[in-house]
C-alpha cells in the first residue's frame, strides 16, 4: 500500500485491511484474531508512519488502477459517528450535528462503473472533528474555510484521482447544491446533484417566454413534459428489495447568478447548467411519491441525468456497511480520536471491498485482482476445486481470473450451498475470513510477501 513511509507499516495495514473484511467487525480483539494481532492492531494505529492521509492514498492508487479508461461516476456524501450516551473517556472529539456529543465526520468519495454499476472502490476521503464555532463565525469565512468546500474538494480530488478514466461524473445529494462547486468543478470533471435551493436565473434567461427574472423551480415548472421513464429506487435499509417508479421528465438549460452573498472573488458572476425534474404523478399506495431536481453540469439527457443520480444509493450501502449492517464502527470502544479516525479510513476500504463481493455473486466482468493480489490467483483457483460439488450448480461457472470466481469461493467458503437466495454480506465475510487463513497459509508456504 503506497503513502507509507516504512514497509513494514504498509505491510500490516494490507494485513489489517483483510482482517477487517475477514472478521466483519470493528473490534480489535475480533480484528487481530489473537493477543499478538490485537497488538499489532494497536502498534499500527499509534505507529508515527501511519496516517489517515498514508492509508487513503494506498486504497486510492489501487481504485486509480481499477477505474483507467472506464467511465465512472464518483459518489460523495457526508456521514456522522456519533458517541451520544458512549462518551465517557472519548479524547480529541468534536461536537456532532446535536452540538454536544462527540463525533466526527466521514466524507467519503466512492467509485462505481457507469456501465454495469458495480463498485469500483474507494477515490478518497475527508474525516474530520467540529471545532468549536461562535455564533456569526461561519458567514464571515470564506467558503474554502467552511465544511461546505468539502464538496468542491472531493470534486477535485475525484478529478486528480481519476486522470486515467474515460470519463468522471461526480454524483451528490441536495447538501451539495453550493454555487462554489457549480463554479470551481474541475476541467474533466462533470455534475450531477440534487437541488435544494431555488436559485436567481441570469436576466433575459426567458426571454423567449417574456418571463425574466423567474427562479430555478418556476422556470422548470413552465417546461412542457418530455415523456415518462422508469427509475429503478434503490433500498432505503434492510429487508426492503427497493422498486420501480415511472416518472414525468421535464429539462432546460439555464444561467444560474451567483448569490449576493458571495464575493466575486469567490466565484464567477454566472454558470450555465441543466436542470432536469423526474416526478412520479402516480406513486404506490403507503409510498411517497419519488420527486427530484437535477442540477448537471453537462448538456445532458434527462433520462441519463436521472439514471446516474439513481446510483447514489450505493454510498448510502457503503455507510451502512461500515455501521449497522456490517462492521458496526459506530459501536468501537477505541477512544482516541487521531487512531480512531486512521481506523475509519480503513473501514471506509473494507467496506467498498466486501460491497464489492457482493455486487459480484451474480456474475460480474471485473476482474479479482480488484480485491486480491495476483500472486493468490492460484491458491484460489485450488481451494475452488475443494469447492465444487457434482451438479452444475454447485461448479464455479465464472472465468477463473474474475471478481465474479472470488465471490462464488467466498460465498461457498461462508455456508452457501448454491442453491436458494443469494449470499448476503454476512455470508460473504465470513467466507472471507476462512479464505483469508488458507491464503495465509499458502503464503507462508510460498514465500509471498506483503500482498
Amino acid at each position: 500500500m503506497a503513502g507509507f513511509g516504512d514497509v513494514r507499516v504498509a505491510g500490516r495495514s494490507e494485513w489489517m485491511m483483510d482482517q477487517l473484511v475477514s472478521s466483519g467487525s470493528c473490534v480489535l480483539r475480533k480484528v487481530g484474531g489473537d493477543r499478538a494481532g490485537e497488538m499489532a492492531c494497536h502498534r499500527f494505529l499509534s505507529s508515527p508512519h501511519s496516517s489517515v492521509a498514508a492509508i487513503l492514498s494506498g486504497l486510492a492508487a489501487r481504485t486509480a488502477a481499477v477505474c483507467a479508461g472506464r467511465h465512472v461516476i464518483c459518489i460523495q456524501d457526508t456521514s456522522e459517528i456519533n458517541f451520544k450516551n458512549r462518551a465517557a473517556n472519548r479524547r480529541g472529539f468534536g461536537c456532532g450535528a446535536d452540538g454536544t456529543s462527540p463525533a466526527f465526520f466521514l466524507h467519503p468519495l466512492l467509485a462505481v462503473d457507469a456501465e454495469d454499476e458495480a463498485v469500483l472502490g474507494l477515490v478518497g476521503a475527508e474525516i474530520w472533528t467540529r471545532p468549536p464555532v461562535k455564533a456569526g463565525d461561519r458567514r464571515r469565512r470564506a467558503p474554502s474555510d467552511k465544511e461546505s468546500g468539502r464538496w468542491l474538494s472531493g470534486a477535485r480530488c475525484a478529478g486528480e484521482g481519476l486522470a486515467g478514466a474515460a470519463s468522471v461524473t461526480v454524483v451528490a445529494d441536495r447538501e451539495s447544491d453550493v454555487y462554489t462547486l457549480f463554479a470551481g468543478k474541475p476541467e474533466g470533471v462533470e455534475l450531477v446533484v440534487r437541488a435544494r435551493h431555488d436559485r436567481g436565473l441570469a436576466d433575459g434567461e426567458n426571454e423567449a417566454d417574456g418571463a425574466d427574472g423567474r427562479r430555478l423551480f418556476e422556470a422548470l415548472a413552465a417546461e412542457p413534459a418530455q415523456g415518462r421513464s422508469v427509475v429503478k429506487v434503490g433500498p432505503r435499509g434492510p429487508g426492503d428489495k427497493g422498486r420501480e417508479a415511472t416518472v414525468e421528465l421535464r429539462a432546460r438549460r439555464v444561467r444560474i447568478v451567483r448569490p449576493s452573498r458571495l464575493k466575486k472573488a469567490h466565484a464567477a458572476e454566472m454558470v450555465e447548467m441543466t436542470v432536469v425534474e423526474a416526478r412520479e404523478p402516480d406513486p404506490p399506495a403507503g409510498k411517497a411519491a419519488l420527486h427530484w431536481r437535477l442540477l448537471s453540469s453537462a448538456d445532458i439527457a434527462p433520462q441519463r441525468a436521472v439514471q446516474l443520480y439513481r446510483l447514489r444509493w450505493r454510498i448510502e450501502q457503503l455507510f451502512r456497511t461500515c455501521k449497522s449492517d456490517g462492521l458496526r464502527f459506530d459501536e468501537t470502544q477505541m477512544h482516541d480520536a487521531g487512531r480512531l479516525m486512521k481506523f475509519a479510513a480503513m473501514a471506509l476500504g473494507a467496506a467498498a471491498r466486501i460491497m464489492q463481493l457482493v455486487d459480484a455473486r451474480d456474475g460480474s466482468r471485473r476482474p479479482a485482482t480488484d480485491a486480491l493480489d495476483a500472486g493468490f490467483l492460484p491458491a484460489l483457483q485450488a481451494i475452488s476445486k475443494t469447492l465444487e460439488g457434482n451438479t452444475e450448480r454447485q461448479k464455479n461457472p465464472h472465468p477463473a481470473d474474475s471478481l465474479a470466481f472470488l465471490a462464488w469461493v467466498c460465498a461457498r467458503l461462508g455456508g452457501w450451498n448454491c442453491y436458494y437466495k443469494p449470499p448476503g454480506p454476512k455470508t460473504m465475510k465470513t467466507g472471507w475470513q476462512t479464505l483469508a487463513a488458507q491464503l495465509t497459509g499458502f503464503a507462508l508456504a510460498t514465500n509471498i510477501e506483503n500482498v
